[in-house]
């Protein structure tokens, strides 16, 4: 009697191997051969999944963009303006052990993407929408009259990108220092910083 796949979960099942190898052995251990054995498969049935390395890459770090997004869709949209900020701020950076593993492939991926025209365009996609995301946020914050007077919104929203971006990066990176609780203090700081004083 065959088994029944549901073949969704097995891409992510491959996906979430492709992240075990990257953050025990590097990006460039992620091959067909060490991803298959990683998932307990043969190369064979890894295939049926993805057909090209570049396939299963590509997927493992659309997947990534997809927690992201998921995990800032059930953010409360009852919140007022800076808590908002924060609470999708947050979502990604690297606070738990979910948002460490996809901090940590994020980064793998994004040197990378320098010369991978797919994954380029995947991280461009992930870049855009976070980017377009904080500018709504801040924009709001504007039409509500929580921000500071005269608040530049294209300006602060490239500050706030750049400033989570570098605090998931030192999250990662030196998490003996950029702790949670650290992090977590340099972005309300800078977001009061965006409010009324």
């Amino acid at each position: 009697m065959y088994k029944v796949v549901d073949r969704e979960a097995r891409r992510a099942e491959l996906a979430e191997a492709v992240w075990r190898i990257i953050r025990r052995d590097g990006l460039s251990q992620a091959s067909v051969r060490n991803v298959a054995r990683e998932a307990g498969l043969s190369q064979g049935s890894l295939r049926h999944y993805f057909t090209t390395q570049a396939e299963l890459l590509a997927f493992s770090l659309a997947m990534v963009g997809e927690r992201i997004r998921d995990r800032m869709s059930v953010v409360s949209r009852n919140l007022d303006g800076p808590d908002m900020i924060a609470e999708l701020a947050e979502a990604v950076m690297p606070l738990d052990e979910d948002r460490r593993v996809e901090t940590e492939v994020w980064l793998a991926f994004l040197g990378a993407a320098l010369t991978d025209p797919a994954l380029r365009s995947l991280n461009d996609e992930t870049f855009d929408g976070v980017h377009h995301l904080f500018t709504e946020l801040l924009t709001h914050l504007v039409e509500l009259g929580q921000a500071r007077t005269g608040l530049d919104v294209v300006t602060e929203t490239a500050r706030l990108h750049a400033l989570v971006d570098g605090l998931a990066m030192h999250g990662v990176v030196r998490p003996d220092v950029a702790t949670p609780e650290h992090l977590r203090h340099i972005l309300t700081t800078h977001i009061t910083d965006l409010c009324h004083q």
